[in-house]
């Protein structure tokens, strides 16, 4: 069962015209496939927050102009005669690993943002992994091509244009080894071209920082605001390559504005630059409308990265890049020259994975059961901690929770470890002073654990705050 990326304006009213349109604008596109199935119209209605009727009416109009078909047994599916508009030049809009990676011994009250690895689909993994070595041919156990297995590119193009509204072509895309394999790559790639300098966000990853320095581009940091990126800062820092998280910024969770968007495309396409978009955590939204990927308005100066870190688990080292031509074959020969190629058996089981809908399938499961912690979590400190400042609710897999300002984060941080709750401080991720605060991951705690956390924590602000 697919997962969709249908922009609602609320406030416009007449939602189901408006989901007829988007689907029908995904479909001549070709970012909704020819028989691709489609949620049934609770599940639909369900992610787009919408009564059921709105959803229903929506499908019939649809299945009415042979956009859709639906068969008992079979749901409802995109058409197969269908005639597909050619894909318009882009356009400006109008309007890894940022989580900490878990040491062993690490205490049983994580809350360092990332996934739950105990709801790993194993039995789902594994029928895959059975799978692909019975389907597989034997030429395909030889050395892998050097963009990744064809199967899986085409599974990925599918799926990223329905869900995150990217023009993925397959011959695009390049499987790598997660997501910090594609920036070192491409970092290194753009070295090779001439790039002496690379924007990063001001916040961000301090994990990222030292991986992108030694690729051998100087680092320059670019402040974010309420909107994201500042554009602005961007353009005068004399950088021609940025890498942002424009759909949810890490780690103050803040989402790139529409008029910054168009900003920042209309800066590459000034400065002859390239954007490399981390889609670090974009699957998992749970009260607000979707935001498409930054690529998607310009697939000749965006790079898109993406993984399955985040949504299955981070061992399995799968990640691609949807890349500029001017970028594709020099990472291609890049890729060629580094480590060949990645695991292919892997490849063949996640592209089976999504091609089954299993795929779509964990992702409803796990993003329900992430909304439910991290309600329990939002909770707990607007009851037990009401003087903090919660930021980045809406998505992902952490908060941004900014302290009162006669706390020491530091202070916060060691006492919180000292009654077993592990927590990040944001103070590394700052190249420039900030208030306290602390980024808080939720979704490797049940909910009853997160309010004992949370108790903890306020006994640990208490101690940090400055005498």
């Amino acid at each position: 069962m697919t997962d969709l990326h249908v922009p609602l304006d609320r406030a416009a009213g007449r939602l189901s015209a408006q989901i007829a349109a988007g689907l029908r604008t995904a479909i001549r596109e070709g970012r909704l496939a020819a028989g691709t199935r489609l949620p049934s119209s609770r599940d639909l209605a369900r992610d787009l927050a919408v009564s059921r009727g709105v959803a229903v009416t929506a499908y019939e109009q649809l299945i009415a102009e042979g956009f859709l078909t639906a068969r008992n047994g079979d749901g409802t599916r995109v058409a197969r005669t269908v005639r597909l508009d050619p894909v318009p030049p882009p356009a400006v809009a109008p309007h890894e690993q940022p989580a900490s990676a878990v040491a062993a011994g690490a205490s049983p009250c994580d809350l360092r943002p990332g996934p739950d690895l105990g709801a790993f689909p194993r039995d789902r993994w594994a029928a895959a992994v059975r799978t692909a070595l019975r389907t597989i041919p034997n030429d395909a156990l030889s050395y892998p091509e050097s963009g990744g297995v064809p199967e899986l590119r085409v599974e990925l193009a599918g799926y990223l244009g329905r869900v995150r509204a990217a023009h993925a072509a397959p011959d695009r895309i390049i499987v790598m080894n997660g997501v910090a394999h594609v920036l070192s790559s491409v970092v290194q790639v753009l070295v090779a071209q001439g790039h002496t300098t690379l924007a990063v966000e001001d916040p961000a990853s301090d994990r990222q920082l030292p991986m992108l320095a030694a690729a051998g581009v100087r680092i320059v940091r670019v402040p974010v605001d309420a909107d994201g990126l500042d554009v602005a800062a961007l353009a005068a820092s004399g950088a021609r390559a940025v890498l942002v998280t424009s759909a949810h910024q890490y780690p103050t969770g803040v989402v790139l504005a529409p008029g910054r968007r168009a900003e920042l495309v209309a800066w590459a396409r000034a400065v002859d630059g390239v954007v490399i978009e981390d889609d670090y955590d974009a699957e998992f939204r749970y009260d607000r409308d979707p935001v498409g990927c930054l690529q998607g308005f310009d697939p000749d100066r965006v790079v898109l990265a993406g993984s399955v870190s985040k949504s299955l688990a981070p061992a399995l080292r799968l990640g691609w890049a949807v890349v500029p031509d001017a970028l594709l074959g020099p990472l291609r020969e890049h890729r060629v020259n580094t480590d060949i190629g990645g695991p292919v058996i892997e490849q063949y089981a996640l592209a089976h994975l999504l091609a089954s809908g299993a795929y779509d399938r964990h992702l409803r499961a796990m993003r329900r059961l992430y909304r439910s912690r991290r309600d329990a979590l939002v909770a707990a400190l607007a009851e037990l901690l009401p003087d903090v400042r919660v930021q980045g609710v809406a998505a992902g897999l952490h908060l941004y929770v900014e302290l009162p300002t006669d706390c020491d984060e530091a202070r916060v941080v060691a006492e919180a470890a000292r009654s077993g709750v592990v927590l990040e401080g944001a103070a590394p991720m700052w190249s420039r002073p900030a208030p306290p605060a602390l980024v808080l991951g939720y979704g490797r705690v049940g909910e009853t654990r997160l309010r004992a956390a949370v108790e903890t924590l306020s006994r640990a602000i208490a101690a940090g705050v400055r005498g």
